[in-house]
């Protein structure tokens, strides 16, 4: 919960629409300042506070606590001109709230965070539970100090200046132990712990039973990724509780999916009480890795029969693939989301020009691999590639990455050894259509006319589909000064089913600062005015040219004068 303070009429204002925004995350505290603050300091994650920074400060300052476990601070300013990350910057998360307040208000976020400074991630940022001397680790890698990474598992960073040795050291590793006096452990999420435990086991036995398993092997809790069970088992109260007091969450699957896996120790208890011959050994390795504790039973100190069995794997580091779209080109067109992934990217791959457009927005020590036009395979191999050795990869495209881009081809090379996620972007039909009026308000189709993938029997056929089905019509790619037919054509076969009067857009680089729009007729549309970095839609027989734009109904019956529009 974020907490909402103001003293003025226009604070209250700014307040006010933080919380109309976010009416889920947000509480606003009224009445004398200080109370409202000290009120919030101890309810709420985080504070936004339309107060002077020195005021706050002094708020603050009897309340301090421990930086890992006091809420961040923002500070807005009267004049709502700059939101300040005042306090919790990382752990805390004022950095982040500063900056969505800030785009919310329209107010500069300021944030004075060393790391964020110079744009590399802050330790205490990467997603993993985390120990030791993070700002002395810190401090040695903004100074230039040798920091070593020792990865005993491995797991996708985002980059960071590493060195193969130093005095600090940053420990990759789901071990337990302390760390040293120049060093930070991260907790990667490796571990995966299989639970099955009798009816009415109580929630004490089976936490004791993980905990147990995880010291005796010298594993850290706080590596553990979830609990694992059988269905059955999916709402005893011991298993569900023990997951929500290790914080993790419980992952449950069939008997005929656990009976499919192979396992050391099988027993015909669980066979006969749930219909798999192992509960925690197979539904720990379900999903693969490494058995790092076979099945033990739990021990009660009454004599009775345990209760509860656990097991506990490894599971292999996986990397990460980011399918990115950068949109038509115009920056404020870049989507937060693609923004963040080219920021989390160790390895970036990509067509040089599309480099050029985002190589701004990369941290430093980002490993750029880049290479021409006609290179698309050859780029989605590459990046799978990287992903599979255990590197988090952003492969750009334009516009959104799975329309004509690279989602397709990387995504036939990738298997289920890595993760992929996709991130959309504005595709150019999108973009030329927000230009050109709204020639795509009803049922519309785009259609590449390049045929060095696709052979013209295969375009031509789809040309003539929609044209006989009255759909409005996107050319990516109309034509290049090796391809001068295919756009006439496509355009004749239209011709066939369409008046003369059709109108048609034609957008060049879409919302780039060099671009140009027009809208025309199908009669009246030179192909030869038209190239590569453009984009033509054609309208349907019900799309008019209102006032030059292009506009297509929402349905086929055209509103009349006098009609109320729906």
């Amino acid at each position: 919960m974020i907490g909402l303070i103001s003293a003025t009429a226009a604070g209250a204002a700014a307040r006010d629409r933080l919380a109309a925004a976010w009416p889920d995350r947000t509480r606003v505290y009224d009445g004398p300042v200080g109370e409202a603050v000290r009120a919030a300091f101890a309810e709420c994650d985080r504070l936004v506070c339309f107060l002077a920074t020195g005021a706050v400060v002094r708020l603050l300052a009897p309340l301090l606590g421990d930086k890992a476990a006091d809420p961040g601070v923002v500070c807005v300013d009267e004049g709502g001109r700059f939101a300040v990350s005042l306090l919790g910057g990382h752990g805390g998360g004022a950095n982040e709230l500063a900056r969505e307040v800030g785009e919310l208000l329209g107010a500069e976020p300021v944030v004075t965070t060393a790391t964020d400074a110079v744009g590399l991630p802050g330790l205490d940022t990467l997603g993993l539970p985390y120990e030791g001397a993070v700002a002395a680790v810190s401090r040695a890698l903004l100074d230039g100090e040798p920091v070593a990474l020792r990865a005993e598992v491995a797991w996708p960073l985002p980059p960071l200046p590493f060195s193969a040795r130093g005095e600090y050291t940053v420990r990759l590793t789901d071990r337990a132990g302390a760390p040293g006096e120049r060093e930070v452990l991260l907790r990667p999420p490796t571990l995966v712990v299989g639970v099955g435990a009798s009816r009415g086991a109580p929630v004490e036995e089976v936490v004791g039973l993980v905990e147990e398993a995880l010291r005796g092997a010298g594993l850290s809790a706080r590596s553990v990724a979830e609990l694992a069970t059988v269905d059955a088992k999916s709402g005893e109260p011991g298993i569900v509780t023990a997951a929500e007091q290790l914080g993790v969450p419980l992952v449950t699957y069939s008997a005929e999916e656990l009976a499919a896996v192979e396992v050391p120790n099988p027993s015909g208890a669980p066979l006969a009480a749930v219909g798999t011959p192992s509960v925690a050994e197979a539904a720990a390795l379900l999903r693969g890795g490494e058995l790092l504790v076979p099945k033990r039973k739990s021990e009660r100190a009454d004599g009775r029969p345990a209760m509860a069995t656990c097991a506990v794997v490894r599971r292999p580091g996986r990397g990460r693939l980011a399918v990115v779209g950068l949109g038509p080109g115009a920056r404020d067109l870049l989507t937060p989301r693609a923004a963040a992934e080219l920021r989390r990217a160790s390895v970036l791959v990509g067509l040089d020009q599309y480099v050029d457009q985002i190589r701004d927005l990369l941290r430093p020590g980002t490993r750029v691999l880049e290479s021409g036009l006609g290179a698309e395979e050859e780029r989605a191999r590459t990046a799978v590639a990287e992903a599979r050795a255990g590197h988090a990869v952003a492969l750009i495209g334009s516009g959104d990455a799975g329309v004509y881009a690279m989602a397709s081809p990387a995504l036939a090379e990738a298997s289920d050894d890595i993760d992929v996620v996709g991130v959309p972007g504005v595709t150019a039909a999108l973009a030329a259509g927000a230009i050109l009026g709204a020639p795509l308000g009803h049922d519309h189709v785009s259609i590449s006319l390049s045929d060095l993938h696709t052979p013209w029997e295969v375009i031509e056929r789809r040309v003539r589909a929609a044209a006989e089905s009255d759909l409005v019509v996107t050319f990516y790619n109309p034509r290049s000064r090796g391809r001068d037919w295919q756009l006439p054509k496509a355009l004749a076969i239209l011709a066939g089913h369409r008046e003369q009067e059709t109108p048609v857009g034609v957008v060049r680089n879409a919302s780039r600062p060099d671009g140009s729009s027009r809208v025309t007729t199908l009669g009246a549309l030179d192909p030869a005015t038209v190239d590569m970095m453009t984009v033509v839609t054609v309208g349907n027989t019900a799309t008019r040219n209102i006032a030059g734009r292009m506009v297509t109904p929402r349905g086929y019956r055209w509103q009349g004068a006098g009609e109320e529009a729906r």
